[in-house]
Protein backbone atom coordinates (compact mmCIF):
# COMPACT_ATOMS: atom_id res chain seq x y z
CA UNK A 1 0.00 0.00 0.00
CA UNK A 2 2.82 2.15 0.15
CA UNK A 3 2.55 2.60 -3.54
CA UNK A 4 1.85 6.41 -4.57
CA UNK A 5 1.35 5.64 -8.30
CA UNK A 6 -0.27 2.11 -10.39
CA UNK A 7 0.71 1.18 -13.92
CA UNK A 8 -1.86 -2.12 -15.44
CA UNK A 9 -2.67 -3.02 -18.17
CA UNK A 10 -6.29 -4.04 -19.55
CA UNK A 11 -6.80 -5.63 -23.18
CA UNK A 12 -10.20 -6.39 -25.08
CA UNK A 13 -10.73 -7.47 -28.57
CA UNK A 14 -7.74 -5.46 -30.35
CA UNK A 15 -8.12 -2.61 -27.56
CA UNK A 16 -5.11 -2.57 -24.89
CA UNK A 17 -5.49 0.34 -22.00
CA UNK A 18 -1.97 1.43 -19.52
CA UNK A 19 -4.10 2.61 -16.73
CA UNK A 20 -2.13 4.67 -13.94
CA UNK A 21 -3.84 5.07 -10.88
CA UNK A 22 -2.86 7.32 -7.81
CA UNK A 23 -4.65 8.49 -5.14
CA UNK A 24 -6.39 12.32 -5.55
CA UNK A 25 -9.89 13.98 -5.88
CA UNK A 26 -11.48 11.86 -8.55
CA UNK A 27 -10.31 12.87 -12.07
CA UNK A 28 -9.68 11.32 -15.14
CA UNK A 29 -8.21 11.44 -18.23
CA UNK A 30 -8.26 9.63 -21.41
CA UNK A 31 -5.76 10.18 -23.98
CA UNK A 32 -5.26 13.64 -22.61
CA UNK A 33 -9.35 14.53 -23.01
CA UNK A 34 -11.95 14.35 -20.00
CA UNK A 35 -13.50 10.98 -20.11
CA UNK A 36 -17.06 12.43 -20.92
CA UNK A 37 -15.28 14.08 -23.80
CA UNK A 38 -13.79 10.62 -24.91
CA UNK A 39 -16.35 8.42 -23.99
CA UNK A 40 -19.74 10.55 -24.54
CA UNK A 41 -21.97 7.55 -24.00
CA UNK A 42 -23.13 7.38 -20.63
CA UNK A 43 -23.52 4.10 -20.94
CA UNK A 44 -19.15 3.27 -21.56
CA UNK A 45 -19.06 5.86 -19.04
CA UNK A 46 -20.97 3.79 -16.28
CA UNK A 47 -18.95 0.48 -17.41
CA UNK A 48 -15.64 2.22 -16.97
CA UNK A 49 -16.63 3.05 -13.36
CA UNK A 50 -18.10 0.04 -12.20
CA UNK A 51 -14.67 -1.58 -10.62
CA UNK A 52 -14.45 1.70 -8.49
CA UNK A 53 -17.81 1.60 -7.65
CA UNK A 54 -17.81 -2.13 -6.25
CA UNK A 55 -14.59 -1.28 -4.06
CA UNK A 56 -16.83 1.39 -2.92
CA UNK A 57 -13.56 3.83 -3.68
CA UNK A 58 -15.26 6.31 -6.17
CA UNK A 59 -13.78 9.55 -6.06
CA UNK A 60 -10.55 8.93 -4.15
CA UNK A 61 -8.33 7.96 -7.28
CA UNK A 62 -6.96 10.02 -9.98
CA UNK A 63 -7.07 7.94 -13.60
CA UNK A 64 -4.70 8.49 -16.13
CA UNK A 65 -5.36 6.64 -19.41
CA UNK A 66 -3.69 5.79 -22.51
CA UNK A 67 -5.68 3.76 -24.67
CA UNK A 68 -4.90 2.49 -28.25
CA UNK A 69 -6.88 0.02 -30.62
CA UNK A 70 -10.42 -1.79 -31.45
CA UNK A 71 -13.63 0.87 -30.95
CA UNK A 72 -15.50 2.18 -28.18
CA UNK A 73 -16.87 -0.53 -27.02
CA UNK A 74 -13.43 -2.74 -27.08
CA UNK A 75 -11.85 0.19 -25.79
CA UNK A 76 -13.70 1.03 -22.88
CA UNK A 77 -13.78 -2.93 -21.61
CA UNK A 78 -9.97 -2.77 -21.51
CA UNK A 79 -9.86 0.58 -19.28
CA UNK A 80 -12.47 -1.34 -17.09
CA UNK A 81 -10.32 -4.32 -16.70
CA UNK A 82 -6.92 -2.23 -16.18
CA UNK A 83 -8.48 -0.12 -13.63
CA UNK A 84 -9.97 -3.21 -11.91
CA UNK A 85 -6.60 -4.89 -11.84
CA UNK A 86 -5.12 -1.31 -10.29
CA UNK A 87 -7.12 -1.49 -7.60
CA UNK A 88 -6.33 -5.08 -6.92
CA UNK A 89 -2.76 -4.30 -7.14
CA UNK A 90 -3.81 -1.32 -4.23
CA UNK A 91 -5.29 -3.48 -1.92
CA UNK A 92 -5.02 -7.38 -2.54
CA UNK A 93 -8.58 -7.55 -0.25
CA UNK A 94 -10.61 -6.15 -3.67
CA UNK A 95 -9.13 -9.23 -5.53
CA UNK A 96 -12.59 -11.69 -4.56
CA UNK A 97 -14.64 -8.40 -5.17
CA UNK A 98 -13.42 -7.87 -8.63
CA UNK A 99 -13.49 -11.46 -9.25
CA UNK A 100 -17.38 -11.62 -8.46
CA UNK A 101 -18.25 -9.17 -10.92
CA UNK A 102 -16.33 -10.42 -13.31
CA UNK A 103 -13.68 -7.18 -13.57
CA UNK A 104 -10.31 -9.41 -14.00
CA UNK A 105 -11.71 -11.59 -16.25
CA UNK A 106 -10.32 -11.41 -19.92
CA UNK A 107 -12.77 -11.37 -22.34
CA UNK A 108 -11.17 -13.33 -24.99
CA UNK A 109 -13.79 -13.03 -27.91
CA UNK A 110 -12.03 -11.79 -30.99
CA UNK A 111 -13.40 -10.90 -34.82
CA UNK A 112 -12.61 -14.63 -36.82
CA UNK A 113 -10.33 -13.98 -39.51
CA UNK A 114 -12.03 -14.42 -43.64
CA UNK A 115 -11.71 -18.18 -45.06
CA UNK A 116 -10.50 -18.31 -48.46
CA UNK A 117 -13.59 -19.20 -51.14
CA UNK A 118 -16.37 -17.04 -48.65
CA UNK A 119 -18.03 -14.03 -48.24
CA UNK A 120 -16.72 -14.08 -44.29
CA UNK A 121 -15.66 -15.68 -42.24
CA UNK A 122 -18.38 -18.32 -41.70
CA UNK A 123 -21.07 -17.21 -44.17
CA UNK A 124 -21.15 -19.14 -47.71
CA UNK A 125 -22.27 -18.10 -51.04
CA UNK A 126 -25.74 -19.54 -52.45
CA UNK A 127 -25.20 -23.15 -53.32
CA UNK A 128 -26.85 -24.05 -56.68
CA UNK A 129 -27.88 -27.44 -57.27
CA UNK A 130 -28.29 -26.85 -61.51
Amino acid sequence: MAKTQIQTVGRRKTAVARVSLKPGKGEWSVNARSLDDYFPRLTYQQRIGQPLKAAELDGQFDVRVSVRGGGLTGQADAVRMGLARALVEHDEDLRPVMRAGGFLTRDSRKVERKKPGRPKARKRFQFSKR
